[in-house]
């Protein structure tokens, strides 16, 4: 039982909410809504547990001394930081245990959660995404080598769109006459992103929309049990 009632709460759930978006009646609209709604408190929860799970797993690395502890002290500490922070003087928008901080606010010219928010994490949160930029060109540059017909296609498609977007592009064609008009590679690179480049993204997100409905009917179903905890 232990194993069956969630997925019989899962199955009956998974099968209303799928029914009130066929059916047109109000029965199931309103229960589709109460779900919906415990859903919310039920994430409210979850998200306690992951800040509680969050605390007990890096607490037990810098107990036993695991590879690279000391980092975890900084997580936990930065954790605690800012859940403090938030809950004695507030965030921008709403006020905290200990009111607005008008005296923090005064000195620091925000409230401390906002300070750290945008002087600590956002200037941490643009280094993390300026060293993902190498990573990024590096395997550009290695999916741009012209090993075979995809490969070359990609480079060409690239660099076709890499000059129509800057001037260079505009000077290489720009002499081209009226009649020409087609060649211009800003024309070209339009042609490439509006076209190609939109059919192979809606390509991929038919592709993600039908994985998303085959994995929702395993779960519904019962076929895919992997949150209950076992295989």
């Amino acid at each position: 039982m232990k194993r069956q009632i969630p997925l019989i709460i899962t199955f009956l759930v998974g099968f209303i909410v799928i029914f009130s978006e066929f059916i047109p009646q109000r029965f199931f609209g309103q229960i589709s809504s109460t779900l919906e709604e415990w859903f919310l408190i039920i994430s409210g929860f979850a998200i306690i547990l992951g800040q509680l799970s969050l605390f007990k797993v890096n607490f037990l690395k810098i107990k036993f001394k695991q590879p690279n502890w000391p980092y975890y002290i900084v997580t936990l500490i930065s954790f605690v930081v800012m859940v403090g922070f938030g809950a004695f003087w507030g965030t921008e928008t709403s006020s905290g245990f200990l009111g607005d901080g008008a005296k923090i606010v005064a000195t620091l010219g925000d409230k401390p959660f906002d300070y750290l928010f945008h002087n600590v994490y956002q200037h941490l949160s643009a280094t993390m995404f300026s060293l993902l930029a190498f990573f990024i060109a590096s395997a550009a540059y290695r999916a741009f080598i012209a090993r075979n017909v995809e490969s070359n296609l990609l480079l060409i498609a690239a660099v076709l769109v890499m000059l129509g977007n800057t001037s260079l592009g505009s000077a290489l064609t720009g002499w081209l006459p009226e009649s020409l008009k087609f060649l211009h590679l800003p024309r070209i690179s339009e042609f490439i992103m509006k076209y190609p480049n939109t059919a192979g993204q809606r390509a991929i997100m038919i592709g993600a929309g039908l994985g998303l409905i085959g994995s929702s009917l395993r779960i519904i179903l019962g076929i895919e049990r992997s949150y209950l905890g076992g295989k």
